[in-house]
Formats: C-alpha cells, structure tokens, sequence
C-alpha cells in the first residue's frame, strides 16, 4: 500500500513557498520537507488540520491511496511513502 502526498500541486495551485506554510502552520521547514517527499512515516491530525487550514483545503486534496501494484504500475513517484520501506521513522 502506498500513501502518495499532494503537498508540492496544493503549495503550487495555491502560490505558496514551502517556507511560508511552514510559518503559517508553525512547523520547520524540514518537516514539512520530510512530508513532502513522502518519507514521513506518519502525521498528526492536528498537524494535518493545520496544513488544511492554511491551504484551504481537504486532507484528501493532500493524501491519495494507491494499492502497490496499481503504484507500479503508473511509474515511479517521488511522493510516494511505502509502509514497509527502510526509511527513518519520521513522525510529524
């Protein structure tokens, strides 16, 4: 199973810098980078609600599921965290 992050498309849609959301959600930069690129392992729903309200949106304009086989299938992603990779453990 695979978590794909839309973080980067909403920052874009919405003319934001990573930075800026970071002042206006109250996070560093760095995690929300880990979140990002999709190497967070898991993220707070007070984290998450945060993020929506700054960006005006719904978390699932931000999280997307895709079974691994249909992830494979559509190509390499950047964004895309798996459950069972060798990663840190990132928790936002």
């Amino acid at each position: 199973m695979a978590i794909l992050i839309r973080l980067d498309e909403k920052l874009h849609e919405r003319r934001m810098t990573l930075t800026e959301l970071a002042a206006r959600v109250d996070i560093t930069v760095a995690n929300l980078s880990i979140l990002k690129t999709g190497k967070a392992k898991a993220i707070r729903f007070s984290t998450l609600e945060a993020i929506c309200v700054a960006l005006d949106c719904q978390p699932g304009d931000l999280l997307e599921f895709r079974r691994e086989d249909q992830a494979a299938a559509d190509g390499p992603r950047p964004t895309t965290s798996s459950a069972g990779s060798n990663r840190a453990d990132s928790r936002i």
